[in-house]
């Protein structure tokens, strides 16, 4: 199961029905071309626009009552660009993710024990001193913390896109810095493929 905002929706509800035409369905079509044998089903639960604030609203639902066996979560995008685009009321602290996000894995690992895969949020942006790139940093190096805590599986996806910027602009990958085209979902998938094999 993946969980997370528009990153991860891309469509699943809609168009795009059932996986979403992003990062999601590109890790399903790999994995299932890899290893065919076993049998895997795979389940998008992103929500476009949603923060952690949304997530544990939704959690008994999407997540606890599916008893999923691998949980991927990415959320944090929305919880950081609230505070720029002066919604500061739906922005979430850091604190506040953090301890929202740890509370929601525990919680699943005690009635699921399912594994955990947690990928970084990002922006795609060159400029290391821009303040919403600086923020959302600290937001990825909480999950990265939070992984190892619960001995999750850990995505840098800050790192992959920062990678690929050493040699390419912004708009390469998203029109905006932060919705990916397909190379950038691409990007995103690759780094998940990267970690789980």
């Amino acid at each position: 199961m993946f969980i997370g905002d528009s990153i991860t929706d891309c469509g699943r509800r809609d168009v795009a029905a059932p996986y979403g035409d992003g990062y999601m369905s590109l890790v399903r079509a790999f994995v299932t071309a890899a290893r065919p044998e076993l049998g895997l089903s795979w389940v998008n639960r992103g929500v476009s626009g949603d923060t952690v604030r949304d997530l544990a609203a939704r959690w008994q639902a999407d997540v606890l009552d599916q008893r999923p066996d691998w949980l991927s979560v990415k959320i944090g995008i929305n919880d950081v660009w609230r505070f720029f685009e002066n919604r500061h009321g739906e922005a979430v602290p850091l604190d506040e993710y953090t301890e929202t996000l740890r509370t929601l894995l525990a919680t699943t690992v005690e009635h699921t024990g399912c594994r955990l895969i947690l990928a970084d949020p990002y922006v795609i942006e060159s400029d290391r001193d821009e303040p919403q790139y600086a923020m959302t940093r600290d937001y990825a190096a909480a999950v990265a913390v939070l992984a190892k805590d619960f001995g999750a599986l850990h995505v840098p996806v800050q790192a992959a896109f920062d990678r690929v910027l050493a040699s390419t602009t912004p708009a390469d990958w998203a029109d905006d810095r932060i919705h990916p085209n397909l190379a950038g979902h691409a990007v995103i998938a690759r780094a998940f493929l990267d970690v789980i094999g």
